[in-house]
């Protein structure tokens, strides 16, 4: 992690635009070079994030995305900037939109929904779980791939998840009501449901029923 001065932020930032804010101030910026600057706060004194900085997990795990295969930011550099009390980082957006900037679109929408089911299930054989997994945070790139962004939250373990994790990463999936409402589309979420067991079988010695049922629970 470098440090960053005042005058080199202010220079980095000069013809910015502000993508996301809050009361404490800027949160993502798109540079003049349309690259993009993730800034962090540690909301606490005592914090994991004091030993671990968020801008450094997310550097890694776009690191760790990018060697199983999926698309992710390209970071960088990370920095941290001592006059704003910030850490960022500074990162190459994935190119493409995000599901949700495509929820408006029929053509298409039904093979979308079987290969999201389809990426959930390898991020979860992989071991990913990710707990801001939700449409905005999921890129559809130019190749036609799913890709993740945001994600300073993601975890990875060496083991595949558990029927638990993955149940409860549904959850994150579903909570939001629009999400929701396209994942089942006209088919109560057949496809996108079927789209997981595809991979979860093409994936797993055996074939797991009691998840299965648990995820069409979930869909409702």
């Amino acid at each position: 992690m470098q440090a960053m001065d005042h005058t080199t932020y202010m220079s980095l930032r000069e013809g910015a635009h502000v993508l996301e804010a809050d009361g404490s101030g800027d949160k993502v910026l798109r540079l003049h070079d349309g690259r993009m600057l993730k800034l962090f706060r540690r909301k606490r004194l005592l914090s994991s994030a004091l030993l671990y900085p968020y801008a450094r997990r997310f550097a890694n795990n776009a690191q760790a995305l990018r060697q199983l295969g999926v698309p992710s930011p390209e970071v960088i550099c990370v920095y941290r900037i001592p006059s704003i009390q910030r850490d960022a980082v500074y990162y190459a957006p994935l190119a493409g939109e995000t599901l949700r900037q495509l929820l408006h679109k029929q053509e298409g929408a039904q093979s979308l929904r079987a290969q999201l089911g389809r990426f959930i299930a390898r991020l979860h054989g992989l071991g990913v779980y990710f707990r801001s997994l939700h449409l905005g945070n999921v890129v559809l790139t130019p190749q036609h791939e799913l890709g993740l962004i945001d994600i300073a939250d993601l975890q990875r373990q060496r083991r595949p998840l558990s029927e638990r994790q993955r149940v409860r990463n549904f959850r994150h999936v579903l909570r939001y009501v629009n999400d929701r409402q396209w994942l089942l589309g006209d088919d109560n979420g057949a496809t996108f449901l079927e789209g997981y067991r595809q991979e979860l079988e093409r994936g797993q010695a055996k074939p797991r029923p009691r998840l299965l049922s648990n995820l069409r629970q979930l869909l409702g």
